[in-house]
């Protein structure tokens, strides 16, 4: 597996909309429900939506195996080497097999400024902060953030700080 981020433009958010989209109606309904998973899709993912994301600077990266598209992520600067993760999306099908770790070594590398890091996640989704317990995020505060017609995102902050590391069950760790 040779992972690559490749830098997204404009020309690429219909690919990020469709991989958002099968993305999430695989994983989310059990943990939102399919009528919050369909508005947030609408919310965040429509072309117009992903266009002004861009615009307000936040980074879309591809993660490309080869000439297949495996997921998305998308970062923000917050200042003197803090960052906040929007996206960290990996096909469902790719999933469990160590990509998400490549993907986050690669994101490491690609940022070496980088010595915060932060991202929210859904309090009911197990599985993805399962994954951020392993590779090093810590629960740093709950966030309920309203998003409109009677949805709320109920998440846990969470916090990557360089230097801290955390070995996985295969042996190897991550920085």
């Amino acid at each position: 597996m040779a992972i690559i981020l490749q830098q997204a433009t404009p020309g690429d958010i219909l690919r990020i909309g469709k991989l958002a989209h099968r993305i999430w109606r695989a994983h989310y309904p059990p943990v939102i429900g399919e009528k919050q998973v369909e508005y947030m899709l609408e919310l965040i993912y429509s072309p117009e939506a992903l266009q002004r994301q861009m615009e307000e600077g936040q980074l879309f990266q591809l993660v490309v195996d080869g000439e297949e598209v495996l997921g998305f992520i998308s970062i923000s600067h917050r200042g003197e080497g803090r960052y906040f993760l929007h996206k960290f999306y990996l096909d469902n099908e790719k999933r469990g097999r160590g990509l998400g770790k490549i993907v986050f070594e690669s994101l490491l590398d690609h940022y070496p400024d980088l010595r915060e890091l932060r991202l929210t996640v859904n309090r009911q989704n197990f599985k993805s902060i399962n994954f951020y317990f392993k590779i090093g995020f810590s629960i740093e505060k709950c966030v309920d953030i309203p998003i409109g017609e009677g949805y709320v995102m109920n998440d846990f902050q969470m916090l990557w700080r360089h230097g801290m590391r955390c070995n996985l069950p295969d042996g190897t760790s991550v920085r």
